[in-house]
């Protein structure tokens, strides 16, 4: 029975499944002079390059949203605008005007 290969790519996309060691994790995040992309350590696919700025700036535009869900969610939870919200849930008349 042969081996099947531990790393390769398969229609474009790569996949390494060797025992990572320390060092090659580390190396494989930070590669500066690449793209914003990198192949991952182990797994299938791509991961971030942190070395590279745009990688940090969708990290905060992430971040930000995630942010902005929980404050949401917590808001509505709340029940500061209990007005607003019955007002919501009522019917709802639509007139359609045919000239």
């Amino acid at each position: 029975m042969a081996d099947k290969p531990s790393s390769g790519e398969i229609l474009g996309i790569p996949y390494n499944f060797e025992r990572p060691s320390l060092g090659r994790l580390l190396s494989s995040y930070w590669q500066p002079g690449k793209g914003m992309l990198v192949e991952k350590p182990f797994g299938i696919g791509y991961t971030l390059n942190l070395a590279n700025w745009r990688s940090w700036a969708v990290l905060v535009v992430a971040g930000g949203l995630y942010y902005q869900q929980q404050q949401s969610g917590a808001n509505a939870g709340s029940g500061a605008s209990d007005d607003a919200e019955e007002a919501d849930n009522g019917p709802v008349e639509v007139i359609v005007d045919d000239d």
